[in-house]
């Protein structure tokens, strides 16, 4: 299991349907980092509560309106021109490469944010039941797939 939030993120990300969830769940409006942080905690076996969940949104909110936000839409307006413009294309590469550093940026915010923490093990922790119901449940598809891809990723980490 990775100890960072940044390379359990990207090795979440890289199993088969992470991708396609996390994707779908940025599609309905859902922040991923925040997504991918509550996956890490699940796994780290840290409790959720209402302070924890405000507190980390607190975090990766004004970053993802006023960074990550802009620069994706930014390198989504220009996907149709690129096609045909080898140096816009070029441009809009480096575009999603600042995106891709901005959002590591949330995420070390966000594990910066979980330090102390400490685990319960004998808690019965859902981290995404909690970040979904409080944005009343509109990301179910999504959620339902990323745990389907978390349980296969434990299995394999537990050789099952």
């Amino acid at each position: 299991m990775h100890t960072d939030l940044w390379n359990f993120a990207l090795n979440l990300y890289a199993r088969p349907g992470a991708e396609a969830a996390c994707l779908q769940w940025q599609d309905q409006g859902g922040d991923v980092c925040l997504l991918l942080c509550a996956a890490w905690l699940d796994t780290r076996g840290v409790m959720p509560n209402e302070q924890r969940l405000q507190a980390l949104r607190e975090v990766a909110e004004t970053w993802q309106s006023n960074v990550v936000k802009p620069l994706r839409s930014l390198r989504q307006q220009w996907r149709n021109a690129a096609m045909q413009d080898p140096q816009l294309a070029n441009l809009r590469e480096h575009v999603k490469g600042l995106e891709l550093k901005a959002e590591r940026i949330v995420l070390e915010r966000l594990q910066e944010a979980c330090e102390g923490w400490a685990a319960t093990p004998e808690a019965d922790i859902d981290w995404l039941q909690c970040l979904t119901s409080l944005d009343g449940g509109v990301h179910h598809d999504a959620l339902h797939t990323l745990r389907a891809v978390m349980q296969s990723t434990q299995d394999a980490e537990d050789g099952v």
